[in-house]
């Protein structure tokens, strides 16, 4: 999907809707709310798009409402996309917590890659940093930028000299690192839209590199369900038939694969131990 930065030319003079009582329209030239804000009140919602946005502090029943008519919502997003609803959705306050809801007619991406549909429940925003893409012609997708503040207003100081954290890292066997190199294949060459090699797959490859070491499909099961076990039993969600449902297909694999990449326990270059040597930096085949 392309994202919509382009800079904005409005289309006419037409303004937003006003903004609600104590809100205050933000510019098209306001800055991207992912480098953060400043509001004296926790809770205080910051909207913005390319085209400016909206500062409106918390309170039951206030809403933002954001879409294409750009006099009849208070946030325009997408104004040039007849793709883009007139009236795409809407960032209520109820319950102490601030809401997206969608009224548009195709859906909106919020974080992780969750779809919110047409009149479904709405979402709660967290406090910090969301963005919401409403999706447009020919591939293209409007970014709505939305922050709500916490206790600490939120303003975060820089923090240049502070060491980095590092990720979780989990420990493996060297069984259970070959195992799960060979079935995540595909996802450490970043083949577009990988899936996990089959057990017996799996257990193929490795016999193949490794003859001698008594590769099996059930071998394979035991050491990535017992990666699996560990990692849920830590936190790690998605891992467990519970969670995911049937049919269960690949989604275990999937999730396991996935936790173990943005983790960095398993990173290309782990391809080495099935495929040859690392010289200088380089996957050396060693075939």
């Amino acid at each position: 999907m392309i994202a919509d930065h382009r800079p904005h030319r409005p289309l006419d003079h037409a303004r937003t809707r006003p903004a609600p009582g104590g809100g205050r329209a933000l510019p098209p030239t306001h800055g991207s709310l992912a480098r953060g804000v400043c509001a004296p009140v926790p809770g205080t919602l910051f909207a913005l798009a390319i085209g400016g946005g909206m500062l409106l502090g918390p309170g039951a029943g206030r809403e933002v409402l954001f879409g294409r008519n750009r006099p009849e919502v208070h946030v325009c997003l997408g104004e040039d996309d007849p793709q883009v609803s007139r009236h795409q959705g809407t960032l209520t306050h109820r319950e102490g917590h601030w809401w997206v809801s969608n009224t548009g007619r195709l859906p909106i991406r919020c974080p992780a890659g969750r779809l919110l549909f047409r009149d479904e429940e709405p979402l709660p925003l967290d406090t910090g940093y969301t963005p919401l893409f409403a999706g447009g012609s020919r591939g293209r997708e409007h970014l709505l930028e939305v922050y709500v503040t916490d206790a600490e207003g939120g303003h975060r100081p820089p923090r240049h000299g502070d060491v980095t954290r590092p990720p979780r890292v989990w420990t493996l066997t060297d069984a259970e690192r070959l195992a799960l190199v060979a079935l995540g294949r595909r996802y450490l060459l970043h083949e577009p839209r990988p899936q996990p090699l089959t057990w017996r797959q799996t257990a193929a490859q490795l016999a193949d590199v490794r003859p001698g070491e008594g590769w099996t499909d059930k071998r394979v099961e035991h050491l990535v369900n017992a990666v699996r076990l560990r990692l849920s039993r830590d936190g790690v969600p998605g891992l467990t038939r519970e969670e995911v449902g049937e049919p269960v297909g690949n989604a275990l694999n999937d999730h396991l694969i996935r936790a173990l990449l943005t983790s960095t326990t398993l990173v290309p270059m782990d391809l080495a131990v099935i495929d040859g040597e690392v010289i200088d930096g380089e996957v050396i085949d060693g075939a």
